[in-house]
């Protein structure tokens, strides 16, 4: 989902006093600082129930804004309009996403200027990852792999399919495979998990040697929102994840409803045509 399609409550110019910047009069004395923010949410039930719960307490935010920025002092407003986001999104559970705008007003460029500011948007993603090892002691690869996602800094793992034993792909003689999928909820963007992946993958010592040969740990980007793009590096949805039984029979487990955003079929429908060859 994106922005749109959420309802908003927003906190206009909230001002305080603390010590970020780059100078050290900045951080010695301080300085005044304005924040905006857009919250992403569903109102709904709290429109209809009159019920502070249901919502997120804007008077809170406001304190909890005050607060962090107080307590996290940062040399560059990018990095501290960066913090403030992750630090609210991890606090209120009903946000999906944040705009927030981080202005400084007595800005030192030495030129008369009303202020300067930093305004970012972050949101909640759901990405879907596979999991695959043929190389030792195959499900602590892959019981490891699940951990080392889960405390990843802005990711958290939602579900986990069952562990699969399946053939391996690509024709390599090999052992075969343990395979599985799972749905984390993440901060990071697409090449910030990928370039985590990686690093998982290398800290259980994979080895890149044989195009589909044996390792102990495979971590594939299946699947990121419903988003359709291609770098160099990446491409997602995943070009062949349609194709792939193992892929498709855990994502089934977990996601049975989910449409693939190119082929817009459900993973239950797409395993079943892998499943007959179509």
């Amino acid at each position: 989902m994106s922005r749109k399609d959420y309802d908003e409550i927003r906190i206009e110019n909230l001002e305080f006093f603390a010590n970020h910047g780059v100078y050290p009069e900045e951080t010695r004395l301080g300085q005044k600082f304005v924040v905006s923010l857009v919250m992403y949410t569903d109102t709904r039930r709290a429109g209809q129930t009159d019920d502070l719960a249901a919502s997120t307490n804007y008077g809170e935010v406001s304190c909890f804004i005050v607060e962090y920025m107080k307590a996290h002092t940062c040399k560059l407003i990018e990095a501290a309009a960066e913090q403030l986001a992750a630090a609210l999104l991890h606090r209120y559970p009903l946000l999906a996403g944040v705009t927030l705008e981080l202005k400084k007003p007595w800005a030192p460029v030495g030129l008369p200027l009303e202020a300067v500011s930093v305004r970012i948007t972050r949101f909640w993603h759901t990405a879907y990852i596979a999991l695959g090892s043929n190389l030792g002691d195959k499900k602590a690869y892959l019981d490891g792999a699940v951990a080392a996602l889960d405390a990843l800094a802005d990711c958290s793992v939602e579900q986990v399919s069952s562990y699969l034993v399946t053939a391996p792909y690509g024709g390599v003689e090999q052992d075969d495979f343990l395979n599985a999928c799972l749905r984390l909820r993440t901060l990071l963007t697409p090449q910030e998990l990928l370039d985590r992946m990686h690093e998982i993958e290398q800290a259980a010592h994979r080895e890149r040697l044989v195009h589909w040969g044996p390792r102990t740990l495979d971590l594939d980007l299946l699947l990121y929102d419903d988003e359709v793009f291609e770098t160099e590096t990446l491409i997602v949805p995943h070009v062949e994840m349609h194709l792939r039984d193992f892929v498709l029979r855990p994502m089934a487990e977990i996601a049975p409803n989910l449409r693939h955003p190119i082929l817009k079929k459900t993973m239950t429908e797409l395993q079943r045509e892998a499943a007959k060859g179509v």
